[in-house]
């Protein structure tokens, strides 16, 4: 179904839903108002039983009135009650149904993005391995053929990396392993292998050895992630800054990742971290991307007893900045 379908079948769920609800209200008003005409009816009887009968006895008459008030406020509150009880029931279910749809074209989205991540780097690396194996080249060629297929498969094992971890991490399934690590080698590691990836742009680390506990791989993954973030929405000439400190504010270890991209709004940045979220338009994102990647680097550093900031980068850009217990 495209897109236009999608928002059309959107609108048809929204405007039955409101239809109901309105069918609904009307049906309560309409059943007040038929027990106020009643209750009328039954009263005005009832005074001209003691009329007839010559006993028009004022006590009797405001006996009549107190039972015929008494009864429009138990219709007012009777239906007060149940137009509340509606309402909050139609909220609710209308939040549900919001988010169960939000959730379903996010997955879509998901599975697209993922297809097409796939889609590239299996086709590029066929392409390079059927160039290898039909023609003799150079042994430069050779080589930059070999980086780029390797460098199309280290993408592919990121993005299952990725996928395998959230779905750890949803299910509960996942145990941390706990290590000694030096924070400023690891980012070093991780660096490296951007470095030798083509259409990247300049990398900086800069700071000090910081010492942590920690798990190994997730730490790894959190750092790629954040690292393949900046390259993504920096502009290729721009610097990416990588540094490695102590906070001393928050007495933790420190390492932040300053690009000099577009920025993010700060009504943005805090559901830059939800699951498959994206800045801007699904259908017009000019970068890659699966939504993973930001959420996982928070449930990474969560999971480590760590928090994570996201601030503007001075005159632009974005900073990340990761805080992690250090054991020195």
């Amino acid at each position: 179904m495209n897109k236009i379908g999608k928002t059309r079948r959107l609108y048809l769920i929204y405007f039955l839903f409101w239809l109901m609800l309105a069918y609904i209200i009307a049906a309560l008003i309409w059943w007040f108002i038929e027990l106020y005409q009643q209750n009328e009816v039954m009263m005005a009887l009832k005074k001209e039983v003691i009329t007839t009968a010559g006993d028009l006895i004022p006590k009797k008459l405001t006996q009549i009135e107190n039972d015929r008030n008494r009864k429009v406020f138990q219709y007012l509150g009777e239906g007060i009650t149940f137009l509340l009880l509606i309402i909050a029931v139609a909220v609710l279910f209308f939040r549900a149904i919001r988010k169960q749809l939000l959730i379903s074209q996010q997955q879509q989205n998901f599975m697209m993005a993922v297809t097409h991540e796939l889609k590239t780097p299996i086709a590029v690396s066929g392409l390079n391995l059927e160039t290898l194996q039909r023609r003799k080249l150079d042994e430069i060629q050779e080589e930059k053929l070999i980086r780029n297929t390797l460098e199309e498969l280290g993408r592919m094992n990121s993005l299952c990396n990725n996928m395998l971890l959230s779905s750890q991490f949803d299910t509960g399934k996942f145990k941390l392993h706990s290590e000694e690590i030096n924070l400023y080698h690891l980012a070093e590691s991780c660096l490296g292998n951007f470095k030798n990836r083509q259409h990247v742009g300049k990398l900086s680390l800069e700071g000090n050895n910081v010492t942590i506990k920690g798990d190994l791989t997730l730490l790894e993954i959190m750092i790629n992630n954040l690292i393949d973030n900046a390259i993504k929405y920096s502009p290729k000439q721009e610097t990416i800054n990588i540094r490695i400190g102590k906070n001393v504010q928050h007495n933790m270890a420190s390492i932040m990742f300053e690009d000099k991209g577009a920025g993010i709004p700060e009504k943005e940045r805090e559901r830059i971290f939800d699951k498959f979220y994206r800045l801007g338009n699904e259908a017009t994102k000019g970068a890659k991307g699966t939504g993973l990647g930001l959420y996982l680097v928070k449930r990474i550093c969560t999971a480590h007893g760590g928090k994570i900031e996201v601030r503007e980068n001075q005159p632009q850009g974005t900073v990340f900045e990761i805080l992690l217990p250090a054991t020195i």
